[in-house]
């Protein structure tokens, strides 16, 4: 009689496991989503610093003087509100020949050629306003996905380097570029030198 209870009870556990195995669905994994921003409207105002430049900047970002030794200096961080990154941008009185300061840019530029799947520059002349300069655009998972230099050739010069506080994915931050890039092209179309 005890083998008849055994061979009941192991027929119930039996049942019960193929129940318990037979309810579920196999699981299957979720795409992958990227967090969806909405970006605010495009709007400007000019900057006002005790500088040899101004320009007109997003009302979305905010920028502070980069302190040296205690003084002010022309060099800015330009800080990219809900885009999570900053700009550095960097104000030069030349010493040395304009090709010294265009070729310490351009290995700027080179050194993200490794991660870069390509890269596309955009040259601004306005003979006017004496600003003359390049664009650059950096596709791929690169650290720095724009930068741009503008002189008056003769002894200004300004560098700007973008950076987001957040692991290169192109995919994923190609809506916040397409925005940035935006207002970085009307920055430079609107960069002047104070006499």
């Amino acid at each position: 009689m005890t083998n008849f209870r055994i061979s009941q009870l192991i027929s119930i556990l039996l049942l019960l496991f193929v129940i318990a195995a037979c309810g579920d669905e196999m699981p299957i994994p979720k795409p992958p989503t990227y967090l969806r921003t909405d970006f605010p409207k495009h709007t400007y105002k000019r900057t006002n610093l005790d500088c040899p430049y101004s320009f007109e900047l997003s009302e979305a970002y905010n920028y502070n003087p980069v302190m040296e030794n205690g003084f002010r200096t022309c060099h800015l961080d330009i800080n990219l509100g809900q885009l999570n990154g900053v700009i550095n941008f960097s104000y030069i009185e030349m010493e040395h020949p304009l090709k010294d300061y265009i070729d310490y840019s351009l290995n700027k530029v080179e050194e993200h050629k490794v991660k870069a799947d390509a890269i596309e520059d955009k040259q601004f002349l306005d003979p006017e306003k004496r600003v003359f300069g390049t664009f650059f655009e950096l596709k791929g998972n690169v650290a720095s996905p724009f930068q741009f230099y503008l002189t008056d050739s003769n002894k200004r010069f300004v560098s700007a380097v973008v950076y987001f506080n957040a692991r290169p994915n192109y995919d994923s931050l190609r809506p916040s570029l397409e925005y940035l890039k935006q207002d970085l092209m009307h920055l430079v179309e609107t960069f002047e030198w104070k006499k």
